[in-house]
């Protein structure tokens, strides 16, 4: 049975109600019915008392799995970024995740995919950036210059019966 929802304040209220229940006589699997857990968490939490008193009913956060970088590294890959993707050897300045993932792995020897390194991107306050798809051949002042001119003559109208 997964552990219940909620702030660490309820959690710890229901160690405690389960706690005084079993002071009261009722055995561990009448405390774990009444309570909705299971009579092996009411054991553990009896015995946490046991061990370090009140402070072992109190609500630890699960620290999840380690950090692939430790925080100097993930410094270093920030300065890295801010160089540029061209000043590591690419065509292009544009940071993709694949291209962070390969100097992850080149800089660091850890390994990332590249589903990853946008959560890790993230956690760094780096958001994704999408590039303006603009031809290198573009004029801006012709277009300005086309817009009011040929753009009404050209733009649908509208046909038949239509509201207006």
């Amino acid at each position: 049975m997964p552990r219940l929802k909620g702030s660490a304040d309820l959690l710890e209220d229901r160690r405690q109600r389960a706690l005084a229940l079993l002071d009261s006589g009722y055995s561990l699997n009448e405390v774990g019915r009444r309570i909705g857990c299971n009579a092996s968490s009411v054991m553990r939490w009896r015995n946490a008392r046991r061990r370090r008193g009140a402070e072992g009913l109190r609500v630890c956060s699960s620290p999840g799995r380690p950090l692939k970088l430790e925080r100097r590294q993930r410094r270093r890959l920030v300065q890295l970024l801010l160089q540029g993707p061209m000043r590591h050897g690419y065509r292009t300045n544009l940071w993709t995740t694949a291209r962070i993932a390969e100097l992850i792995g080149h800089e660091f020897g850890v390994q990332y995919h590249r589903d990853h390194v946008g959560r890790l991107m993230h956690s760094l306050n780096w958001s994704p950036q999408k590039p303006e798809r603009r031809a290198l051949e573009r004029n801006d002042e012709a277009i300005e210059h086309w817009k009011p001119k040929h753009w009404p003559r050209i733009k649908k109208t509208l046909r038949g019966w239509v509201p207006t």
